[in-house]
């Protein structure tokens, strides 16, 4: 009779430990998916910010270059326009 009581109570016990614990790691598994989703997010829109900064830069300094080369500006204030454009 008490091994009957005991395995009566021991195995529910058993069972909602097993729930809780499948519970949280199912838990951690979704905020990792949805870290991992975040991240992928962000770097998708880093590597878009990148490429227009990029492509605005090489459009700047083919700007500058024409103007140097049609005679608007000097060598030397060609250099200043790019170092400055460089170095923000």
């Amino acid at each position: 009779m008490e091994k009957l009581i005991f395995f009566g109570l021991v195995i529910p016990i058993l069972f909602f430990v097993l729930y809780l614990g499948t519970r949280a790691i199912m838990s951690g598994v979704s905020a990792k998916q949805a870290n991992q989703e975040n991240k992928d997010e962000n770097e998708i829109d880093n590597n878009i910010e990148e490429t227009n900064t990029d492509k605005s830069l090489s459009e700047e300094l083919e700007k500058l270059n024409t103007l140097k080369e049609s005679g608007v500006l000097t060598q030397d204030e060609f250099e200043k326009a790019k170092n400055k454009l460089l170095n923000n």
